[in-house]
């Protein structure tokens, strides 16, 4: 066997220790703590939690190659100490050792501590030239998991007077749903998923047919809130006016279905937060648009103005409804900058069309975030948009991704091409633009978590290792 090194991270937390301890024991603290630019599926698990015994499967993609990858708990001590081993993997020897600490200074604050002592493969050839190497993607990796742990950690405490919610999500298997389901649970909050066909209770699912107008109530009572994220995919492909159909349907049919269903219910929810776009302001050129702008003109104007109307039965039973105008979210699992970073890392990157369109951009930890904050504040109601307060135009995006990637970036993609390849989804979905304030969720004192461009570019990416402090031997 080759050498042994050991990674030491530490980082402050702003909760005890045994609730930092908690944090990590909670469902959903896996999928919290693994970064976006990993690929990485849990295949199987067994046993309860991070408990000893407890067993996973994670299967890894290296590039082409897909690695499995199966760990074992071996020790658990309550409120300050868990670890897990490395029974087979890409790793000679792997243990893992998660320390809650109790912070000297504070009560009410920790210090978590990630070890891990680790031998190369291949021996001392492995030590000697991949070391480096894995030094260098850990402490990335560490530095996005200690930041999400710390404000997650923070963003849940200051609502923890309101007590937890049973959250139902509609979409739960996208981007956005499968994130917020983790965050959510992680959090000490209960979600119940709204899916298509046979639903398990046991799951906490819920069953639901938009295109019939069906929701199982009955499975609903008792739920607080719910977050409404389904919609066919807006940029899935060309619009043909058979998919624009789909679009419309999808998102006005199945909006009305869900708000129908809830201010039938005996015991109605007291918040529904549902997912719209900024496509509702069209193309605007320079014009700076806030919550009190007029809609534009365009297909996805009309569809989102529709989209809000369809929230109307809610609204009149009482139930208080945010629309929330999302625009693209930055992150490196899915979505624009998931498409775009291919071509930049290839060299081949740039603006596109004029480059002179506002990109009204947000990163996804901010529109988890501002879900959750609609969620508990009560003058959250009515449209809030959910951008960054850093707007770029789309030169000036391409310029910081290719800085942020190490890789030139003046590679221009002429808006004919676009034209061509995507017809009237490219034109409205990448060459418009539309420069949009989040101007209510700032009023409301909403705290951006990524406010900069490329800052949410090097946290999604993992193009950065700062935050905590790092030991080697």
């Amino acid at each position: 066997m080759g050498k042994s090194h050991v990674f030491d991270a530490r980082s402050q937390m702003p909760v005890s220790a045994s609730e930092l301890f908690t944090w990590h024991t909670r469902e959903g603290a896996f999928e919290r703590l693994t970064p976006p630019w990993e690929r990485v599926e849990v295949v199987e698990r067994t046993g309860d939690g991070i408990r000893q015994g407890s067993r996973a499967v994670v299967r890894m993609k290296l590039g082409p190659i897909s690695q499995r990858w199966v760990a074992e708990h071996t020790i658990y001590e309550e409120g300050s100490l868990f670890q897990d081993q490395q029974l087979s993997g890409p790793f000679s020897k792997w243990v893992h050792t998660h320390r809650m600490l109790p912070d000297p200074a504070s009560p009410s604050a920790s210090v978590l501590q990630d070890a891990i002592e680790y031998v190369l493969p291949v021996g001392a050839l492995g030590s000697a030239f991949g070391n480096g190497f894995t030094r260098n993607k850990l402490a990335r990796m560490f530095a996005y998991r200690h930041r999400v742990t710390r404000e997650d950690l923070r963003r849940h405490a200051a609502f923890a007077g309101q007590g937890s919610l049973t959250v139902a999500i509609t979409g739960a298997s996208g981007l956005l749903g499968s994130s917020l389901t983790p965050f959510l649970t992680t959090g000490g909050h209960r979600v119940k998923r709204l899916v298509r066909g046979k639903a398990d209770a046991a799951k906490g699912e819920v069953a639901w047919s938009p295109d019939k107008g069906r929701v199982d109530t009955d499975a609903l009572e008792g739920v607080d809130a719910v977050v409404h994220l389904a919609g066919a995919n807006v940029a899935g492909q060309r619009w043909s006016p058979e998919y624009k159909d789909v679009i419309l349907k999808s998102r006005t049919e199945g909006t009305r279905t869900l708000c129908e269903a809830l201010a039938r219910m005996k015991r109605k929810p007291k918040v529904l937060v549902c997912a719209v776009g900024t496509g509702i302001y069209g193309d605007r050129g320079d014009e700076p648009l806030t919550e009190e702008s007029a809609p534009g003109t365009g297909f996805l104007a009309d569809v989102c103005r529709a989209w809000e109307a369809s929230t109307a039965p809610a609204e009149a039973a009482g139930i208080r409804v945010v629309h929330l105008r999302i625009g693209p979210v930055l992150d490196a699992r899915d979505g624009a900058l998931a498409k775009m970073v291919p071509a930049f890392n290839a060299g081949g990157g740039g603006p596109v069309g004029s480059g002179r369109q506002w990109f009204s951009w947000v990163s996804l930890e901010d529109v988890l975030g501002l879900i959750h904050f609609s969620l508990f504040t009560e003058g959250a109601r009515g449209p809030i948009n959910a951008v960054a307060p850093g707007a770029v135009r789309q030169v000036d995006f391409a310029r910081t991704l290719g800085r942020v990637l190490r890789r030139p970036a003046f590679f221009p993609v002429p808006a004919p091409l676009i034209r061509t390849l995507f017809g009237e989804m490219g034109q409205e979905t990448v060459l418009s633009g539309a420069h949009v304030l989040p101007s209510a969720a700032e009023r409301l004192g909403f705290s951006f978590l990524l406010p900069d461009l490329e800052g949410a570019l090097r946290f999604t990416l993992g193009r950065t290792t700062e935050g905590p402090e790092y030991r080697h031997a």
